[in-house]
């Protein structure tokens, strides 16, 4: 490999590390060339890469990109992967293709800000993908907006019972208001509570008449003579009416 070549390898690496959201390493001895055809061939499902480097221009391309955290799993024969992608779903194509042939070894690696020793790498490898992860949040952020879209739907419908029943009751129309059947109720006991007082004024002159008698006034002078005086004027007449006989 000429100066160009190693010039246009280095600059290639560090692009991808630059470009990628997690980077694995593994020791890839024993592999042969079938089986790393098949390891790209899942991990590009994943958006992901499988690149044989040479240590010292990976060195060098891991310095120009900044990440030198990368330095130190660049010691005996390295593979790097590139996840541009799907980190989980690329670590389970890692781990699958591993357990059928048993011909790879986890060194190390990062995503992003974390630093991936095997049992993290593990780990990622048993979550699901991220088409599953994101179906699973479209289902969990969609289901209370629609149990609120279906209490709105409920709400509105059963105001619009409402006011159908209203309606016909004719409320709304002003046919049989509510407010003017309530005040001849109210007036009722009025008439009866007058009826009472009727009644006393009828007996009022009647309880009068015991008083006046009851009272023990002697009455005026001129009424106790006038039954004295009716014999006389009877005796007169019968006066008169035998000297008529005489003569």
């Amino acid at each position: 490999m000429n100066r160009e070549e190693k010039s246009a390898a280095i600059q290639e690496i560090a692009a991808e590390i630059e470009a990628s959201e997690a980077i694995f390493a593994v020791d890839y001895r024993g592999i042969s060339v079938p089986q790393a055809a098949e390891l790209r061939s899942k991990l590009r499902e994943a958006d992901a890469s499988f690149r044989i480097v040479k240590n010292r221009l990976s060195k060098i391309a891991a310095d120009q990109a900044g990440e030198e955290r990368l330095t130190e799993l660049l010691q005996g024969p390295t593979a790097l992967t590139f996840v541009r992608g799907d980190t989980a779903q690329a670590a389970k194509a890692i781990t699958t293709f591993n357990k059928e042939h048993e011909v790879l070894t986890y060194k190390g690696g990062f995503m992003e800000a974390t630093v991936l020793d095997e049992a993290a790498f593990k780990s990622i490898a048993k979550l699901p993908g991220r088409e599953v992860l994101n179906g699973q949040l479209a289902g969990v952020v969609a289901s209370p907006l629609t149990g609120l879209v279906r209490g709105l739907g409920s709400m509105i419908q059963g105001l619009a019972l409402q006011l159908g029943q209203i309606a016909e009751k004719g409320l709304v129309s002003g046919e049989a208001p509510a407010a003017e059947e309530a005040a001849p109720a109210e007036e009722e006991p009025k008439a009866e509570a007058e009826e009472p007082a009727a009644e006393k004024a009828e007996e009022a002159p009647a309880e009068e008449a015991p008083t006046e008698a009851a009272s023990g006034n002697e009455p005026p002078a001129d009424q106790a003579e006038a039954p004295e005086e009716e014999p006389e004027a009877k005796e007169d007449t019968s006066e008169q009416d035998s000297n008529e006989e005489e003569g």
